[in-house]
């Protein structure tokens, strides 16, 4: 075994990002996301980070009246997980709980596809007041090596 199995693993980076409730948000939340997988040695996860980080800040956008949406990051050196905190927290629809003749609806299952894994988590006790809804983005060829 080389000392380097033995290491701990780095340590993980947190960031934040903090804005109105808007319908510019969204595209403002995904720039700022790629921008950081890309600057933080993870341009291979931009395109999945693009994609998932639209979908659920515009959930937040269309579906509640949370008057900031508030978008963490967490940054490793194989993983990128990512929350977005809302204040309605009532239970997110199954995967393909949609028609195909609806225009929206279709987010959570492209989540799906594109995240690693993907969640919802509540905060508030027994009577939940916010959620955030969480996915992770991994670097396979980084953890093949």
């Amino acid at each position: 075994m080389t000392t380097a199995a033995l290491a701990p693993p780095a340590p993980s980076a947190h960031y934040c990002f903090i804005g109105p409730n808007l319908p510019s948000t969204p595209r403002v939340a995904r720039d700022w996301l790629v921008a950081l997988v890309r600057s933080t040695g993870h341009p291979q996860l931009a395109e999945a980070a693009q994609l998932c980080t639209s979908e659920v800040v515009t959930n937040v956008h269309v579906h509640t009246r949370t008057p900031q949406i508030v978008v963490e990051a967490e940054v490793s050196d194989l993983h990128v997980m990512v929350k977005v905190y809302d204040n309605r927290p009532h239970p997110l629809p199954e995967s393909g709980e949609w028609r195909l003749s609806e225009e929206r609806g279709r987010g959570l299952d492209l989540i799906d596809r594109y995240a690693d894994a993907w969640g919802a988590t509540f905060y508030g006790g027994r009577i939940p007041t916010k959620k955030a809804v969480w996915f992770q983005l991994t670097e396979h060829e980084r953890q093949a090596a």
